[in-house]
């Protein structure tokens, strides 16, 4: 009989050396009412109990390895680990000189820290990293309970919605296919259906219904701000932490789910401080947190549908019928991909044709064929956490090389990976099937040669719009929509700018309304940039609300 305690997660410790060993098993005693704690000197004897807590359906959240044990190097037992719990957080202790052999295990096994022995003070220098690893597997990790049941037809668009929808709000779900469903989840015939833990059932609900059944959208009461955020990617949290965290009384509002494109993205790994990478919804977890903690009211999923000035405030008119009004207003409402011109695409989207690395598609391509389209760094991303799934990948670039749009390490990554396979100078000009995706037709642009290939999971990451269609006259936007500000504004007469001065490096022509993030004209498109402009345009607002 396996006990409640038995069945909690484990931390598993591995270290040669017995004085280590039992300093560690002492310092984990703090995390012993959420987990069991179990240490062993031998790696071999390690992979024994791994072998044992998967027999049993208990889960590894956290492996804390020496690197130089007498069997195997830690970094070797980390692989083996891996086959067996991937996702566990990996820790590698190593002394000072140790540290290249690290960053190492950073490459091979995806080494999630490593920690320099000794640890001493534990509070400064180990439970920091172990907390910050934990509340992050813990996030991910869906434990065997009755929990969220998604009910539906697995290539349906609806059914995908709905998984992605709970997918970037973390909500762990179980779903299950209603062709193969017996008793009370086979019964009705509206799909999808919702079932929740206490009973509830809903049938077909709309995002926003799932939101406040949930306890994910908050009663937000205020009718007006001192700053409204229009969208909630890198740069509208980082403009959200800022401001809150300044005082200003701040409303971040998002159309779907906090995170944008960023939030998509399965692993970035050119982000400050996050030498193993982080994945987007990691990212987007952790800010959000950061925001709300600050004071940030946060409105999802909500769309701004107008904004207007009257007097000196700006009003933004929200697709549920709401007006709030803002001393000032960030528009960072990031980019949206573009439809896969192809004839027939949009009869399978949601049903095999999917727009970003919609994580909740993950389990479904497992051991299949995946395809993906596109060439720049969100394409290269894809295509790496795909390929931990699936038997193959095809990556398809309609350019002769992708040197000039994707980054140098994810180049190097994409061909060291036996899964994938590049294909230059390739274009999809139509698609076929049935109730789902089936086909590709393929043109190689270099000779015009056109081929079939069957195809049931394509993934489109081909270039993208600003999300600026709303705003209509309101500010002004160049050719493409993208918004301008400061110097980018044409010189002149400004409609409906009525200040002495000439308007911030990141203000529109309507005054205390910026732009910032990928829909702003001129923006460097990554991650880090958009995080800096949130950060410059808090700054700016200050500024603006002082008078300057």
């Amino acid at each position: 009989m396996v006990t409640a305690k038995q069945s909690a997660p484990a931390l598993l410790v591995v270290d040669d050396d017995p004085t280590v060993l039992s300093a560690l098993r002492r310092d984990l005693g703090r995390y012993r009412d959420r987990y069991r704690v179990l240490a062993t000197g031998t790696p071999r004897a390690a992979l024994g109990i791994l072998d044992t807590l998967r027999e049993r359906g208990t889960e590894a959240a956290l492996l804390l390895v020496d690197q130089r044990m007498p069997e195997m190097t830690g970094t070797e037992f980390l692989g083996h680990a891996r086959d067996r719990f991937p996702a566990a957080k990996k820790v590698l202790l190593t002394a000072y000189a140790d540290t290249s052999v690290a960053i190492t295990a950073i490459n091979e096994v995806r080494l999630d820290h490593y920690l320099v022995k000794p640890w001493e003070p534990p509070e400064e220098r180990l439970y920091p990293v172990l907390d910050d690893l934990l509340a992050s597997w813990e996030a991910a990790y869906c434990p065997p309970y009755g929990g969220i049941r998604v009910v539906g037809h697995p290539f349906a668009p609806a059914t995908h919605r709905l998984r992605d929808f709970l997918t970037r709000h973390q909500q762990p779900f179980r779903f299950v296919d209603v062709t193969t469903a017996s008793g009370a989840d086979a019964e009705g015939t509206a799909w999808p259906r919702v079932h929740l833990p206490d009973g509830t059932r809903l049938s077909q609900p709309t995002h926003r219904e799932l939101a406040e059944v949930l306890g994910l959208a908050p009663a937000v009461d205020r009718p007006h701000y001192d700053t409204v955020i229009v969208g909630g990617g890198p740069t509208g949290l980082a403009a959200a932490v800022y401001g809150s965290s300044e005082g200003l009384s701040t409303l971040l509002v998002d159309a779907y789910v906090p995170g944008g494109q960023a939030g998509t993205s399965s692993r970035i790994e050119n982000y400050l401080g996050f030498p193993a990478g982080v994945s987007g919804a990691e990212l987007t977890r952790r800010a959000v947190a950061q925001a709300r903690r600050f004071g940030t009211d946060i409105l999802a999923p909500v769309s701004a549908v107008a904004l207007r000035a009257a007097g000196r405030a700006r009003v933004l008119c929200l697709s549920d019928g709401r007006e709030v009004t803002a001393g000032a207003v960030l528009l960072a409402t990031g980019l949206a991909y573009q439809r896969l011109a192809a004839a027939g695409a949009e009869r399978f989207e949601g049903a095999g044709i999917y727009y970003g690395a919609t994580t909740s598609e993950t389990t479904n391509c497992a051991q299949g064929h995946v395809w993906i389209v596109g060439g720049a760094n969100s394409a290269g991303q894809a295509a790496l956490h795909f390929a931990e799934h699936a038997s193959q990948v095809t990556l398809l670039v309609r350019g002769s090389s992708v040197e000039s749009s994707m980054s140098r390490y994810l180049i190097d990554e994409i061909r060291r990976h036996p899964a994938i396979d590049v294909r230059l100078d390739t274009t999809v000009v139509a698609v076929d099937g049935d109730d789902r995706l089936r086909r590709l037709t393929l043109c190689d642009r270099r000779t015009g040669r056109v081929s079939t290939e069957d195809a049931e999971y394509l993934f489109t990451f081909i270039g993208a719009r600003p999300r600026t269609e709303w705003l209509a006259d309101a500010v002004a936007r160049d050719a493409h929509g993208f918004l301008l500000t400061g110097p980018d504004l044409p010189d002149g007469p400004r409609t409906g700018w009525d200040l002495p001065r000439r308007p911030f490096l990141l203000e529109t022509n309507m005054p205390g309304v910026f732009a910032a993030g990928d829909a702003r004209a001129g923006s460097v498109k990554r991650i880090a940039s958009g995080v800096g402009e949130g950060a410059m345009a808090a700054s700016l607002i200050h500024r603006y609300r002082a008078g300057s």
